[in-house]
């Protein structure tokens, strides 16, 4: 994969934060070669209002597992098992910093 250099999104992993590429060309440059023009194929199609979808679907498979850990998400969400969640305090900060 390549280097990150630009803009990016921060998500979690099994509960580690990531770092994920957040513009075209750092997308382009952190796929596999493989998957590269596939990705080119769907951005130039993609509409506007869709393109920010789209690009964090697509950077989401830069990193290895972060793909298959938020359809894993969504799937317990389906489900209703969802339990890695952080509630939030009555002032809207997380409450996964409270000691």
């Amino acid at each position: 994969m390549g280097e990150i250099t630009q803009a990016t999104w921060r998500t979690y992993v099994h509960g580690q934060e990531v770092e994920l590429p957040a513009t075209i060309d750092g997308i382009r440059a952190s796929l596999p070669q493989e998957s590269r023009a596939e990705f080119d194929a769907e951005i130039g199609q993609v509409p506007a209002a869709q393109l920010q979808q789209v690009l964090g679907r697509w950077a989401l498979r830069t990193h290895p597992g972060a793909a298959a850990a938020t359809e894993d998400a969504f799937r317990q969400l389906e489900t209703g098992t969802f339990t890695d969640g952080v509630p939030l305090d009555d002032d809207g900060s997380d409450q996964a910093g409270a000691a």
